[in-house]
């Protein structure tokens, strides 16, 4: 399943995890077609219990996309139970009470004592003496129950049904803000998705919970090995002192290590509930059908209340943070400054900033640090469109010989270069062609339309401001280009995460 080390950072150095649900259907007139014929394209509603629908209706193939969108991602964990959130990712398709069992009444019955002993493993955990005998009794009484639950289990059944009716593109993934499920199916494959996946927000079955917690902890241990891992949660945790942005997506071992299926259960009925879901799909289908089958299947859920906001707020920061990891792996550099988040007037700023900076072989970085000064092999600039404020970040990989302090001066030589000369005319103009070049690749997929549909809905609040986005693009002057460098990119608000390279023994 998709998973991202660090949302603000992964975004910008690695291509765009949208892309792991296209589905290659070219919409010829997309580039000449005004945005406002394809908004006629567009049909929602909402069912009684406050599940949305987004539904783009398109021909070109008989294929159809549907993209779940969870509004809960790792920024929602609570206290103590850090990588809740991206647990869902690896339990999403564990099945239900009639997907995934032959006997789910036993099957429950055994997960039942499971959970009773890993209650019991805590407790004797917690103690200032722990009874060593005690647990070591308790764990062998917990990998037997295991094993019995286990026998229960039809392995992937779910993903199997899925794939055996033409499923494409069968995903998911884990951000700080969401938690999205994705997949293309032939459009006579309607009703088959509409019934299995309202069936897993109906009835859904946490089996092999603590097998999955261990996947996942096995994977928390190989980002601690990896330099470039343990860098992206070093310049988290100082970037982020109170908002919960600072804590990994994956969770905190220790926190993971006690995370139980009770726990997880809680989750679900807090987040998972459908006022907190929508979904969006696009392709061959009929708006109208799909209303009745949404009735018919995801009408079945109770509704429940969508959860509140996070509250914390991140205090100004006050002066430069700095982390340096040591490795003998290859030296990096990141420098992060807080921004707004996506609904700021300023967002589309920070776009065209992205572009001018970062974007391909004829950015300014890339001229500067890789072509002139041959200081660094690879730049990089930009943020992820986060519902809370976060951050903008640039970064090099230095070269062979050089050092993340060289391209550290060189990036701020051409940050401050921003403050004191406005852009040019040209440099903005093709800021702006390449945003929107990105926007219409966008809408010629079906699968990257879908998350774009639900994204912009649930972050933004209405769908209409994923078309309205070239408008607010367009408006960016050079002057905002100034301003917002000026304001934003100065050296208290500035963070500083770097590998610098040491011998090895």
């Amino acid at each position: 399943m998709g998973h991202k080390i660090r949302k603000f950072c992964n975004a910008v150095i690695f291509s765009t995890l949208l892309f792991f649900a296209a589905v290659t259907i070219p919409l010829k007139s997309a580039k000449a077609q005004d945005l406002s014929e394809l908004e006629k394209q567009m049909t929602k509603f909402t069912l009684p219990n406050g599940l949305k629908f987004l539904v783009f209706e398109r021909h070109e193939a008989p294929v159809v996309s549907f993209h779940t969108y969870a509004d809960v991602g790792s920024v929602d964990d609570a206290k103590g139970q850090t990588g809740m959130a991206h647990l869902f990712e690896h339990m999403a398709f564990k099945g239900t009470t009639t997907i995934g069992t032959k006997d789910y009444k036993a099957e429950a019955r055994a997960m039942a004592k499971v959970d009773e002993t890993f209650e019991a493993i805590k407790t004797e955990r917690s103690k200032i003496q722990p009874d060593k005998k005690r647990l070591e009794q308790l764990n062998k009484q917990f990998k037997q129950q295991e094993q019995e639950a286990g026998k229960y289990i039809i392995p992937d059944q779910y993903e199997e049904t899925i794939t055996r009716e033409g499923g494409k593109r069968f995903n998911a993934y884990t951000s700080d803000d969401a938690t999205q499920y994705i997949v293309s199916l032939p459009s006579n494959k309607v009703e088959l998705w509409m019934s299995m996946e309202s069936d897993r927000f109906l009835n859904p079955v946490l089996r092999e919970f603590y097998k999955e917690r261990s996947v996942v902890m096995e994977e928390r241990r190989m980002s601690e090995n990896r330099p470039m891992g343990r860098l992206f949660e070093e310049f988290g945790a100082i970037a982020f002192k109170a908002h919960p942005y600072g804590n990994p997506t994956l969770g905190w071992m220790s926190d993971l290590e006690n995370i139980s299926r009770p726990q997880a259960q809680a989750f679900f009925k807090k987040y998972y509930s459908p006022a907190n879901l929508t979904i969006a799909i696009v392709g061959d289908v009929n708006p109208q059908e799909i209303k009745k089958l949404a009735e018919k299947y995801f009408g079945r859920i109770p509704g429940g209340t969508k959860p509140q906001p996070v509250e914390t707020v991140e205090p100004p920061q006050l002066g430069r943070r700095c982390v340096t990891i040591e490795d003998t792996a290859q030296p990096m550099l990141l420098i992060g400054y807080h921004r707004p988040n996506v609904n700021h007037p300023d967002n589309a700023v920070f776009d065209a900033i992205s572009q001018i900076t970062g974007a391909g072989r004829t950015c300014r970085l890339y001229e500067s640090l890789v072509k002139e000064k041959k200081i660094a092999v690879e730049v990089w600039a930009g943020s992820d469109r986060s519902k809370y404020p976060s951050l903008f970040v640039f970064g090099a990989q230095p070269a062979k010989g050089h050092t993340p302090d060289e391209c550290e001066k060189a990036i701020n030589d051409e940050i401050e270069k921003f403050k004191t000369q406005p852009v040019s005319a040209e440099e903005l103009q093709k800021a702006k062609a390449l945003s929107r070049a990105d926007l219409l690749k966008q809408l010629d997929t079906d699968g990257p339309l879908a998350a774009e549909l639900a994204f912009y809905e649930v972050v933004t609040g209405d769908w209409h401001n994923l078309f309205a986005q070239l408008d607010k693009i367009n408006l960016v002057t050079a002057a905002d280009v100034q301003r917002v460098a000026k304001e934003y990119f100065v050296t208290k608000n500035q963070t500083v995460g770097e590998i610098k390279t040491t011998a090895s023994n």
